[in-house]
């Protein structure tokens, strides 16, 4: 971005994690920045009030039209968006064609961090994880780490914090890149790029599966070393166009194979190119899914440096995320798993093959667009009752009802009710355990999914032995 004037401006859009981070690392930086937000709610006026203290103006009750930026305009040197923010949105084309400078929260950051080896991890599913378990694999092998992006910190919040104590800048930033996050920031080359899964979902807002596969396969192209989920079948059947990288696949291969670079040998171990590393039975975490997971840390961990001893005694101890098909307790031998995160169909199946259980489903919130077949393949095969709630209650049956599920349907339009039933069928129908997997966006009735599966929680608290 180039230098300001006195009179030079900076707007940031939205009060969430990313327009806030941006405006503090710009204004730590000496520019005059404004933080435009559409909502007047309460919680924002407060945060206003701090904001101002530092020196950032807020805008509140700005809504996303050029006439909110028009009395700016001869001031305005730039805008920096939000993930949220669709990065073709009419009112940023009309700001462009004013000649203003328009740049993602991600890419300014990118631009203040790109002197840190970046490992960016995208995908549908499994980027979380992937992302949490190698950093806790650096973190164990002593080599420093941080995580940020589209989990944990805001990119431009770490690089405020590495400006004011250069003394925590790492030896790698392990980022999680949204698809929303990526097509607003062509400038993003990780060092490493992982790419987990890829399934149907934001197609509201990229039109079509296509469009939503080139724009994650533009961050691992421009990755120096890519990493790829043989599992996972659109990306295996699009092998001849994706750029050369290393894959993986839980399958078990002969010694001679050299389709993949890692898979999981007869006896169960974790195999690079022919030579066994380590016993997968050393991961705490259920599920096909999280094998997969493992052999893509592992990849990318050989690549840092490390040696399979050393990512052995690490994943030993790795007990997951929080909200992620988290075991959170029991209620009379009823096991009870949070998995908030899950916000599509693709996500609930993942997580009923993993618990593979006589299951109680929680699901409900706001429905994205996607493909139900096999969430409903699992609902049959692996529940015997399910609990909706939220906006998408009504939809959700009808989709079940239509499959001819014989279990029990119930619909309700808060949490709290929901659960209350979930724990007294579970009793009844002597189920094995109650899944709290929504498939759904929260937005319905929650600022995001952690305050979500944080409710969960707490309610789930009043019943567990």
């Amino acid at each position: 971005m180039t230098t300001t004037t006195n009179k030079a401006i900076t707007i940031a859009i939205g009060l969430g994690r990313s327009g806030i981070a941006a405006a503090k690392y710009l204004n730590a930086k000496g520019q005059n920045v404004l933080i435009f937000e559409e909502s007047k709610k309460e919680s924002f006026q407060q945060l206003s009030r701090e904001l101002t203290k530092e020196g950032i103006k807020v805008k509140l009750g700005m809504p996303m039209q050029f006439s909110s930026f028009k009395p700016w305009l001869n001031q305005l040197q730039s805008v920096v968006t939000s993930p949220g923010i669709p990065w073709d949105h009419p009112t940023l084309n009309q700001l462009r064609n004013q000649g203003i400078s328009i740049e993602a929260e991600i890419s300014l950051a990118w631009e203040n961090l790109k002197n840190i080896p970046w490992v960016g991890v995208t995908g549908t599913n499994g980027k979380t994880t992937v992302t949490h378990m190698l950093n806790h694999v650096l973190k164990k092998c002593l080599i420093s780490s941080n995580i940020g992006g589209n989990v944990g910190k805001a990119a431009c919040e770490l690089a405020l914090e590495f400006k004011i104590y250069p003394e925590t800048i790492p030896k790698w930033l392990i980022v999680e890149l949204s698809s929303y996050q990526i097509e607003s920031a062509p400038n993003i080359s990780p060092r490493i790029g992982i790419w987990t899964t890829l399934t149907p979902d934001h197609l509201d807002r990229h039109g079509s599966i296509e469009n939503y596969f080139e724009i994650k396969r533009s961050l691992i192209a421009n990755s120096s070393i890519r990493i790829y989920n043989g599992n996972d079948k659109y990306l295996e059947s699009h092998r001849p166009i994706l750029p050369k990288g290393i894959w993986i696949n839980t399958n078990t291969f002969h010694s001679n194979n050299t389709k993949y670079d890692y898979w999981i040998s007869k006896n169960g171990k974790l195999t690079e190119k022919g030579k066994e590393l380590f016993d997968t039975s050393i991961l705490n975490l259920p599920g096909n899914h999280n094998l997969q997971n493992l052999l893509l840390v592992t990849a990318a961990a050989r690549k840092i440096g490390l040696s399979p001893h050393n990512i052995e005694a690490a994943i030993s101890d790795f007990k997951g995320i929080e909200h992620r098909l988290e075991k959170i307790g029991a209620i009379k031998n009823i096991e009870v798993f949070n998995d908030s995160k899950s916000t599509n169909f693709d996500s609930v199946e993942i997580a009923l093959k993993a618990i593979n259980k006589k299951t109680i489903l929680i699901a409900g919130g706001q429905l994205k667009k996607g493909n139900s077949k096999n969430w409903i393949k699992e609902i049959h095969l692996n529940t015997c009752a399910i609990i909706l709630f939220g906006e998408s209650r009504y939809d959700l049956k009808k989709i079940i009802e239509i499959s001819s599920f014989k279990g029990k349907i119930f619909t309700f339009q808060t949490l709290d009710k929901a659960v209350t039933k979930s724990v007294n069928l579970g009793i009844e129908l002597k189920a094995k355990s109650i899944l709290f997997s929504p498939g759904c966006a929260s937005f319905d009735q929650y600022n995001n999914f952690e305050e979500r599966g944080i409710h969960f929680k707490s309610l789930i608290k009043e019943y567990s032995t």
